[in-house]
């Protein structure tokens, strides 16, 4: 099977015209018409990554990061941005991303973290159509049990695979209705509390915004890195479905650039 055939499936799953205006996803690097003697999944791409594709007979990596999100004005390895590029290059592997269009896909990243948890009735939340399709950038739905708000964090960090969890004052009543939004969500916090969520799940979030939502929703948020790591999974099971053929790994090396001591 040739890299163009597993990149067409990706993007039969989540279209590029569903990624922000911000973003880069889709080809990165390489030629398309190669066969496909590997893919490595991962987050983000890094020489770490290239060098375990490399190790594995990879020539192709799909990660939920763009390596390029900007245009670069030199190639002379300054940058890890830099010598990533030129290590694909110089081994011939290409480099697939699938970003904001794989978060705000039906069955996407965070209809993923919802199956993490448990959820039940998962459906969009600041729903939107693009080019005829129904996508949002969060999802919602319930857990089978109300659960008391501490042992909801407990179980968000287990589930989630999380060190730690930065919430503000935990609710004085039970969480039933779960808003998420992987990655940096904070724009949707507001949204999620329209929504009657008992609870919001994200990412990241900016210093100030924890203020003035107390016993109105509980925040959670857990890192970028861990709100999305199972996107791996999520692209293991698209290509097992769509390009059966086609060996897959996820990725062993930890590109969390972030420590927690």
């Amino acid at each position: 099977m040739k890299i163009q055939q597993v990149l067409s499936a990706l993007e039969q799953f989540a279209p590029l015209p569903l990624q922000e205006s911000w973003d880069n996803a889709g080809l990165q690097i390489g030629l398309t018409e190669a066969e496909v003697s590997g893919a490595l999944l991962c987050l983000d791409v890094t020489e770490r990554i290239l060098d375990e594709a490399i190790a594995k007979g990879c020539n192709m990596v799909i990660s939920h990061h763009p390596l390029l999100f900007r245009g670069l004005k030199q190639v002379t390895g300054a940058t890890d941005v830099q010598r990533a590029v030129m290590k694909a290059i110089k081994n011939d592997i290409c480099i697939v991303s699938m970003h904001t269009n794989l978060d705000n896909a039906q069955g996407g990243v965070n209809f993923k973290i919802a199956e993490r948890l448990g959820l039940e009735n998962v459906e969009f939340f600041a729903e939107k159509t693009v080019e005829g399709i129904t996508c949002g950038s969060g999802v919602v739905g319930q857990l089978p049990e109300a659960m008391a708000a501490d042992d909801f964090v407990l179980m968000v960090k287990r589930q989630l695979e999380a060190e730690s969890a930065m919430c503000n004052e935990l609710l004085r009543r039970p969480v039933q209705r779960v808003a998420i939004c992987g990655g940096a969500g904070d724009f949707l916090l507001d949204e999620a509390v329209k929504q009657g969520a008992d609870a919001f799940l994200t990412g990241e979030m900016h210093y100030h915004q924890y203020f003035g939502y107390e016993q109105q929703i509980q925040i959670c948020v857990v890192g970028h890195y861990e709100s999305e790591h199972f996107t791996c999974q999520l692209f293991s099971e698209i290509l097992a479905q769509a390009c059966p053929e086609v060996k897959t790994f996820v990725a062993e090396t930890n590109t969390n650039p972030i420590l927690y001591i």
